[in-house]
């Protein structure tokens, strides 16, 4: 059941417009619109993408199908796509809804932390388990976070959000680059001493089921992916495909000039063994 839009609070920044606005069920959600400026097929990316992070237990909003009225749309102004040089209102109808990371509560929630802050965060060694996921789903963006507190708390800790380029946004492809999908400043890295430093978190990307992908993807309305339902399908196998190449794509980025991992000495071998469920519940095996 989607969420019913019942008001609308202010436009977001970002390349997709997003709009802040108020469900029926009194959480408040950054929605993306069918007709955003980057691709339709961004809100599919969003759901999918963050249902995995979520089953891998990652920490991202929650994220909802939001129904937005054409009585909404026709009656409020600010419901509208900015083109350039052309705009146009946004269309109604089911729309993606990422829950606002701290509601309402002003100054809690930021998204740019001093580097002595970043690098005492809760939970900071997630940025590895985040990077694995990224690298994964071949997101063509740089890698998206806010940083929330609870009052008379004095560390924050990271809410992953923004996966809408993952699966290279509207192109649904995989174009792998050791510099994609990883976040901007290498503080959060600086801990990462080698595999163990990636658990348990690559470990359940690696063994996650095809169940639960397919499951992921039923969530995703046809038409934000074109009705087509054999590229829906397309895109979740070559995913499925991938969870044996996480840690290649991963010493890709290690051995980048970023140099990232400071910690992380010597030389990687790459003799691991990565175990999935297959869709008949068989064990299948990749041997490096």
């Amino acid at each position: 059941m989607a969420v019913v839009a019942v008001q609308h609070i202010r436009r977001m920044r970002g390349g997709a417009q997003g709009q802040l606005m108020l469900g029926a069920d009194g959480h408040v959600y950054v929605v993306k619109f069918q007709n955003n400026p980057q691709h339709v097929r961004v809100l599919a990316n969003e759901l999918l993408a963050s249902r995995l992070a979520v089953a891998a237990g990652l920490t991202a909003p929650h994220a909802e199908l939001v129904e937005v009225s054409s009585w909404l749309v026709e009656n409020t102004p600010e419901l509208e796509m900015d083109y350039g040089r052309t705009r146009q209102r946004c269309t109604p109808g089911l729309q993606f809804g990422s829950r606002f990371v701290g509601g309402l509560m002003p100054g809690q929630v930021v998204d740019y932390l001093p580097e002595n802050e970043l690098g005492e965060l809760k939970n900071v060694g997630e940025f590895a388990g985040i990077l694995a996921l990224d690298k994964w789903t071949g997101n063509a963006n740089g890698r998206q976070a806010v940083f929330a507190r609870k009052q008379r708390e004095r560390r924050y800790k990271a809410v992953f959000i923004d996966y809408g380029y993952c699966f290279h946004a509207g192109e649904w492809m995989f174009e792998d680059s050791p510099l994609r999908g990883v976040y901007y400043r290498n503080v959060v890295y600086q801990e990462i001493t080698g595999w163990d430093s990636f658990e348990p978190w690559l470990s359940r990307l690696e063994g996650m089921s095809a169940e639960t992908a397919w499951a992921a993807a039923n969530e995703v309305p046809a038409e934000w992916y074109g009705g087509d339902l054999s590229e829906m399908e397309a895109l979740v196998e070559k995913l499925l495909a991938r969870r044996g190449r996480i840690r290649d794509l991963i010493v890709e980025f290690r051995e980048s000039d970023r140099k990232p991992f400071p910690k992380w000495g010597g030389r990687v071998e790459k003799d691991w063994k990565v175990e999935w469920k297959g869709e008949d519940g068989g064990i299948v095996e990749r041997v490096n």
